[in-house]
């Protein structure tokens, strides 16, 4: 891809939300990100036009920035998994998509899932890349992160922002890269 997307908003119940559109392939797919995002931002991290650049060769990409990230307003509370699957129709209205498949990375499997179950006639196929049944350990899923753990992370993640925070956990081998 050799120009940045067009940024384009739409009003979901009072909140901005960034979106962009890339590509013209003959099937829609909606991208939704994990914690963190920005859809004008993300061009700029090597690979990533290589990455969504293939995506959009075989499809329309439809990209968003979720409530709270990148370009997207931020309201005041943390939006429910409700809001967020309302603000990923609302991004395929504007769109102009009546079907799409929907791929999810991280934490957008959960919105994923709400989205293809409550509207089965929007969500053509779905895609889940390294989602989370939870992310705290319970006695019914000793599997996750300790409560320690978890508060280590969000103190380093706030101590090192704008860095690469936890490159060596979702991406090792970039870790002695300069660039990334």
């Amino acid at each position: 891809m050799s120009a940045q997307p067009e940024i384009r908003y739409v009003d979901s119940d009072g909140v901005g939300i960034a979106y962009t559109v890339v590509g013209d392939g003959p099937i829609d797919l909606l991208s939704i990100p994990g914690f963190v995002s920005h859809v004008e931002v993300l061009w700029e991290a090597p690979g990533v036009d290589a990455y969504f650049g293939r995506l959009a060769s075989f499809s329309r990409l439809i990209m968003f920035d979720k409530r709270g990230q990148g370009l997207s307003d931020r309201p005041p509370q943390p939006p429910t998994l409700e809001q967020s699957a309302a603000d990923a129709l609302a991004v395929l209205d504007a769109a102009g998509s009546e079907r799409a498949a929907v791929y999810g990375i991280s934490e957008g499997g959960p919105m994923c899932l709400l989205l293809a179950a409550a509207h089965p006639q929007r969500v053509s196929e779905l895609v889940l890349y390294g989602p989370y049944a939870r992310m705290l350990e319970a006695p019914d899923y000793p599997e996750g992160l300790s409560r320690a753990q978890f508060e280590s992370f969000i103190g380093s993640a706030k101590e090192h922002w704008g860095g690469p925070v936890a490159l060596n956990m979702w991406a090792p081998s970039l870790v002695k890269d300069k660039v990334a």
